[in-house]
C-alpha cells in the first residue's frame, strides 16, 4: 500500500492529477466513510420502498373506500412533488415539530434545550423510502392487475383467505411481471440518495465535496464520484437481472 501511495504522490507531482483518496489516509477514510453511508442508505431505502410498495398495492385492493383514497392520495402527493422538496419538508418542517426537551446542567444553573427526535440520516431514509415507495405501489399494482382472474378464482375456490391469496398466489406472479419496472425505479432510488447531501447527510457526494474543498481537486473527485456511482448501479442491475432470470416462468410474463 505504501508503494501505491508513493506512486500516486509522484504521479500528482508530474501530471497534476491529484487523487488524494489514494495517497492521503485522511481523505481516503473520508471517502470510504461516505461510500459506506451511501451503501447503507441505499440498501435501507431499497428494502423499505419495496415493503411500502407491496403494502400500498395490497391496500389499494381494500374493501374500504377510505383506505383506498388514503393510499391514492399518498401516491399522488409523492409522485407529483420534487423529492428534494419532500426531503426539506420532512427535515425542516416535521423535524422542527418532532423534538424532545432535555435539561442541561451548567454549574448551578439548569437549562432546557430541544433535541431533534430524528437525525438527518433518519429523515433521509424516511423521505427517500416514501418517495420511491409511491412509485413501487403503482408498479406492484400493475403487476397484480396482470395476474389472470381465473388464477385468483381458483385460489378462492380452495378456501384461501384474501391475505393468503395475495401472499402466496398474486405477489409471486406479479413480481415476475413488474421486475423490469421495479429494477428501473430502484436504480433511480440509488441515484436519488445524492439528495441527502442537501441536509448534510455524510454520504458519498457530501464527503467528496469535503475532499475537493480541502484539496482543490474538483475534476479528479468528480470523475471518481461518477465511476463510483456507475459501479454501484451496475452491481444493483446485475443482481436484479439475475433475480429476474431466476424467477422467469416460460410463457408467463414474457
Amino acid at each position: 500500500m505504501e508503494l501505491i501511495e508513493t506512486w500516486f504522490r509522484e504521479f500528482y507531482q508530474t501530471s497534476g492529477i491529484n487523487l488524494t483518496i489514494v495517497y492521503d489516509g485522511f481523505d481516503r477514510n473520508r471517502f470510504l466513510r461516505g461510500l459506506g453511508n451511501t451503501v447503507i442508505l441505499s440498501i435501507t431505502c431499497l428494502v423499505l420502498s419495496v415493503l411500502v410498495g407491496i403494502l400500498g398495492a395490497w391496500l389499494l385492493g381494500s374493501r374500504s373506500g377510505i383506505v383506498r383514497r388514503i393510499v391514492q392520495g399518498y401516491v399522488q402527493i409523492f409522485r407529483n412533488t420534487p423529492p428534494l422538496a419532500q426531503l426539506y419538508f420532512f427535515f425542516f418542517a416535521l423535524g422542527a415539530l418532532l423534538v424532545v426537551t432535555t435539561q442541561l446542567q451548567v454549574g448551578q444553573a439548569t437549562f432546557e434545550r430541544q433535541v431533534p427526535l430524528l437525525t438527518n440520516y433518519q429523515w433521509a431514509i424516511i423521505s427517500l423510502s416514501l418517495f420511491a415507495g409511491a412509485f413501487n405501489v403503482e408498479i406492484f399494482r400493475s403487476g397484480i392487475e396482470a395476474v389472470p382472474s381465473t388464477t385468483i378464482e381458483a385460489a378462492e375456490a380452495l378456501g384461501m383467505t384474501r391475505w393468503q391469496i395475495y401472499r402466496e398466489v398474486i405477489m409471486p406472479l406479479a413480481f415476475r411481471i413488474c421486475l423490469p419496472a421495479l429494477n428501473n425505479n430502484l436504480v433511480n432510488l440509488v441515484k436519488t440518495t445524492t439528495l441527502a447531501y442537501a441536509i448534510a447527510v455524510p454520504e458519498l457526494l457530501y464527503m467528496s465535496n469535503q475532499i475537493w474543498s480541502d484539496s482543490v481537486n474538483v475534476p479528479e473527485m468528480m470523475m471518481v464520484l461518477l465511476f463510483t456511482y456507475i459501479g454501484l448501479v451496475a452491481i444493483l442491475v446485475f443482481g436484479m437481472h439475475r433475480w429476474e432470470r431466476a424467477m422467469r416462468i416460460p410463457g408467463f410474463g414474457q
